[in-house]
């Protein structure tokens, strides 16, 4: 019987509070639906890489790989015969943009003959494979392509039309010959971006006549065949070359967006971690609004264990909803996240075309686990409160706040020890990022935690102010404030949290601007910039048409040029993009050193001497230092380099290594130039300089003809389109806490309704009471405003020197804006007030003779 009393007053209460069970299951939901939908971005970029690449190296186990990104035809031949290895295809792949599809596509070029063991959807016909494809055609005709049927219908193409691309901003024409097609649906989704050529075919559209990307390779399975079929392939192979695994460049790509996946989670958690606020308190709300009942009942011989299971229960309930919700919320979302980070990992890392979204069990699995998690830790302290409460106890409403003031200086002591813990953290020696996060959310925790006791010391400290100020109103919003700790308490570190968080990021992002701003002010010392359209911002190594160079530095008004050259090559530390420069007058001071000597390092690398500088985030990934020794893969085979100096560089998270032109051109060979620099004559402004080269382009070469200024506000653009997605998640907190606020709001409305009848009955003006609730709202939305400003002080701090540096290894200059402050502040009152806006007019308007007979 006790039991079944027990569960029809909680079914009554639910029912008689849906409002306040809303917004928590909203807010459960916001912070699920976030988590959910950057992991399903995350995973579904990362899947559709994973799946291109598994595909298009199809069943090789390795592969034969170039120094600098390519090979001569010749090695396959050597390979072919030297070696007598025939489990081997040759492969030319580059991406190129079709503009009539609106997205980049991967060219792939093969030979037929020797793609049945790798790629039998190209080469052979395996079970659920087919190809309507006219092999004398593909191989004899010019520019003949292959295509994925479905994209092929989706762009209205047919056997025997054409297809306009673009490589590197030349123009060139494809004529579709057959098509692919598959019942296996990785393989259909895989091909959707994939044009598939003959080898002369590919190498002829790329410009890369008489090379290869590289070499695939079916090895043995036993370690002992495998070593003696290297031994074979290695004594033919020319020096340049080397063999690796095929899933070596998946696992590099992987660790590229490792740090920028984890952060982008990381940041979700807080919606989900400003959500336990929420939850927290409307359970404490429900059990403080029912003390009465739970003690009668306790009276009557329900046990603690049923008081206990009654309040986990419901918060349960309330977890189960608010989880299913989010889920199906965060599959929503992931469809516009996805877009946010795939751009940015197009302007960052590599290439990836995410079509759609790929709703892993895995990710709700785990969205789920954390929402209910995360409902029920919320819900264990306010159920523990409830069942271990005395009769005697339970009977007294007041006994409630007292205890919570109580318990505020002890929570205080927990706060400071936590904060310790934090600080400990942070000290530890390491580069791991969960390391940073975990000294992030302890911070978080401490702040929390310290929170009662800061509000109730702010509430006495504003307490004359807000009396002199707004009279006896005032007064009576600051000291029931600090009346009504349990629940304003929680609400104030809710907003406080959500809003700190929005300090720090926005202080992390604004000094990373201000960084990059001055770095770029610096570095680009030249008048106009030339290059050709890249389809990665960060990481091209799209070239310029053989003599677009020579062509462009003998345009009018050019006083003087230099050229870049980027590519991939192995080192001793790993894949590094190697860039090779020819200096000019101006590149002294386009380089900054971290450490190194200006006036040692430049006459040794300008002089083409074995010499390279790195850029701080290379040296911080791979512990490079100056004095040290790199061994670059070559085309002459493994030479070591010299470290002469460590330089600050915002162009890439992975890192560069850079060496002269000169020195490039002895141990590679490869006249291709990625870009070029162009100084104007003295009187002649960049803008117009800009005029001439675009003038002068080669015919059918298109160039992104950039002025300083021009590139510099480029990529400031790319830059704030990177941080797009970290201001979403900040905008998202933000609105858990403005629910938190709400719910709490609502709850001190139901409960203080008989005090406020009793205030209307003295003679207050429904005006009065509105006035009252809103000056304490406000108080609230204050309190939380400056106890975020240390917070999130703190958490920029973090963000700026840890978090940053161990994630991308770059050393940002910290800058705080007064503006972000202020904009704190405000952000914390207006969310407070509107907030209270609804509960200041339903209180305002309430009955008092009826509000006094419901209490």
């Amino acid at each position: 019987m006790p039991n079944r009393l027990l569960w029809t007053s909680s079914r009554r209460y639910l029912a008689r509070h849906p409002w306040l069970m809303g917004l928590s299951v909203l807010g459960v939901a916001l912070g699920v639906a976030v988590v959910v939908g950057i992991d399903l971005a995350n995973t579904s970029a990362e899947r559709a890489f994973r799946l291109s690449a598994d595909r298009l190296t199809g069943q090789a186990t390795h592969q034969v790989v170039g120094a600098g990104g390519g090979l001569r035809t010749s090695a396959y031949r050597r390979v072919r015969t030297e070696a007598g290895y025939r489990a081997a295809a040759p492969v030319v792949a580059e991406y190129v943009r079709v503009p009539s599809a609106g997205r980049p596509f991967q060219l792939l070029g093969v030979d037929p003959f020797a793609e049945g063991p790798f790629r039998p959807y190209v080469g052979g016909r395996p079970a659920g494979d087919t190809a309507s494809v006219d092999r004398g055609a593909f191989m004899t005709k010019e520019g003949a392509a292959l295509m994925s049927a479905p994209t092929a219908r989706a762009l209205g193409k047919r056997p025997g039309d054409t297809l306009r691309i673009a490589v590197d901003g030349q123009p060139r024409t494809l004529q579709l010959v057959g098509l692919l097609r598959s019942r296996d649906e990785r393989t259909r989704r895989a091909t959707r971006n994939l044009l598939v050529t003959d080898i002369a075919t590919a190498q002829e559209v790329l410009g890369k006549p008489g090379q290869l990307t590289r070499i695939d390779l079916i090895l043995p399975e036993s370690e002992a065949g495998e070593k003696q079929a290297k031994t074979r392939l290695r004594q033919a192979l020319p020096p340049g070359a080397e063999i690796r695994r095929s899933e070596a460049r998946t696992e590099t790509v992987e660790q590229m967006t490792r740090a920028f996946s984890l952060n982008l989670s990381a940041l979700s958690l807080l919606a989900l971690v400003v959500g336990l606020f929420l939850i927290y308190n409307t359970m404490t709300f429900s059990v403080v609004q029912r003390r009465p009942l739970i003690g009668r009942l306790r009276a009557l011989g329900v046990t603690r264990g049923e008081v206990f299971a009654l309040v986990l229960g419901e918060a349960a309930l309330v977890g189960l909803v608010g989880t299913l919700v989010g889920l199906a919320l965060g599959v929503g979302l992931a469809q516009g996240l996805v877009r946010l980070v795939t751009r940015a990992i197009n302007d960052l890392y590599f290439v990836v075309n995410v079509q759609d979204v790929t709703v892993t069990p895995w990710v709700l699995a785990k969205g789920a686990a954390l929402g209910m998690g995360a409902t029920l830790a919320a819900a264990y302290a306010p159920a523990r409160e409830a069942a271990r409460a005395e009769v005697s106890v339970t009977l007294q409403r007041s006994r409630a706040e007292s205890a919570a003031r109580s318990l505020a200086p002890r929570l205080a002591f927990a706060g400071v020890a936590v904060a310790l813990l934090a600080g400990v953290l942070l000290l530890a020696p390491g580069q791991s990022i969960w390391v940073g996060y975990a000294a992030l959310f302890c911070a978080l925790l401490a702040a929390a935690l310290l929170a009662p006791a800061a509000v109730v010391a702010l509430a006495r400290a504003l307490r004359p102010v807000m009396e002199n100020i707004f009279g006896v109103l005032g007064r009576m919003a600051a000291r029931g404030l600090r009346q009504s700790l349990s629940r304003t308490g929680v609400a104030i570190a809710a907003l406080m949290v959500a809003v700190a968080a929005t300090v720090g990021v926005g202080v992390m992002t604004k000094s990373f601007r201000q960084t990059v701003r001055a770095w770029l002010t610096y570095s680009l010392q030249s008048d106009v910039y030339v290059q050709p359209p890249s389809l990665v911002f960060r990481r091209s190594t799209a070239t310029l048409a053989e003599g677009t160079a020579d062509t462009l530095a003998q345009v009018p008004g050019v006083a003087g040029a230099h050229t870049v050259r980027r590519v991939e090559v192995a080192s001793s530390a790993g894949p590094t993009q190697l860039v090779a420069i020819k200096p000019g007058p101006e590149t002294q001071d386009t380089y900054r050193f971290k450490t190194g000597d200006p006036a040692q390092v430049w006459p040794r690398f300008r002089g083409g001497e074995n010499v390279v500088i790195v850029s701080e985030p290379y040296g911080y990934r791979t512990g490079t230092e100056v004095g040290d020794t790199l061994r670059l893969q070559t085309d002459r085979g493994r030479d070591a380099f010299r470290v002469g100096a460590v330089f600050y560089d915002y162009a890439s998270d992975r890192g560069v290594v850079t060496m002269s032109r000169a020195t490039y051109d002895r141990y590679y060979d490869d006249e291709r130039v990625s870009g070029v620099a162009l100084r104007a004559e003295a009187g002649l402004s960049a803008d117009s300089l800009a005029a001439r080269v675009r003038a002068a382009a080669p015919p059918g070469q298109e160039l992104v003809v950039q002025s300083s200024r021009g590139l510099r506000e480029a990529s400031l653009k790319i830059f704030d389109r990177t941080f797009a997605i970290t201001n979403v998640l900040r905008l998202l907190a933000v609105v858990v806490a403005f629910i938190g606020v709400l719910s709490a709001l609502m709850a001190l409305q139901l409960e203080r309704r008989r005090e406020l009848a009793v205030m209307r009955a003295g003679g207050m003006t429904p005006g009065q009471v509105g006035g009252y609730v809103t000056l304490q709202t406000g108080l609230m939305g204050l309190a939380a405003g400056l106890l975020a400003l240390p917070l999130g002080m703190a958490l920029s701090y973090v963000l700026v020197f840890v978090i940053n540096k161990r994630s991308f290894g770059w050393t940002l200059q910290l800058q705080v804006p007064p503006e972000i402050l202020l904009q704190a502040v405000g952000l914390a009152l207006a969310a407070a007030l509107l907030a209270g806006a609804y509960p200041a007019w339903k209180m305002a308007r309430a009955n008092p003779a009826e509000a006094m007979r419901e209490g």
